[in-house]
């Protein structure tokens, strides 16, 4: 992975109004992709990340998103979901569950890393935090550092929609 961004000084998640990290990670297919062409070609990108595939309260979070892929599809809202498994169980965690998004497999913590800056953002294991960031126009506007299960898409849609009341 190729990190293009500075890092904060501080050891803290990324906030409200930072910008949002641009790197190379590599996918659920072992495909690498640009978190920089993603942001650009899309509306919001949702990086969730989330401490190990296949248990109950990370299936449960992607599970979330799935039920609600249509709904922010239509908002044009792309889901990259993170954890530091490998290739091969993020793509098992997806065919299993139907995920129709992206998982990244997050192995050398580039993108935790980027995102949670180092401890701040771990779980004492060694995995990533269950957090999640909305990003639009290269910029965080959304930032849940506790990482919702059951209700993440809820959350991101209810925020979405205020931010619609917002703006009009």
């Amino acid at each position: 992975m190729t990190l293009t961004v500075n890092l904060l000084a501080e050891n803290k998640p990324l906030q409200i109004g930072d910008p949002a990290p641009i790197l190379s990670a590599v996918t659920d297919s072992g495909a690498t992709i640009n978190l920089g062409d993603v942001y650009k070609a899309h509306a919001y990108t949702l990086v969730y990340f989330y401490p190990k595939a296949k248990t109950g309260g990370c299936t449960a979070q992607g599970c979330s998103l799935r039920d609600a892929d249509r709904e922010l599809a239509k908002l044009d809202v792309f889901i990259l979901g993170v954890s530091t498994d490998t290739v091969k169980e993020q793509a098992e965690f997806k065919a299993e569950q139907q995920f129709p998004f992206t998982l990244l497999a997050d192995t050398d913590r580039q993108v935790t890393n980027a995102f949670q800056l180092g401890a701040a953002g771990a779980d004492g294991k060694g995995n990533s935090s269950r957090q999640a960031y909305l990003i639009h126009e290269g910029k965080i506007v959304y930032a849940d550092h506790r990482g919702a299960t059951k209700e993440q898409a809820r959350q991101i849609l209810d925020f979405l929609a205020m931010r619609k009341r917002e703006t009009r």
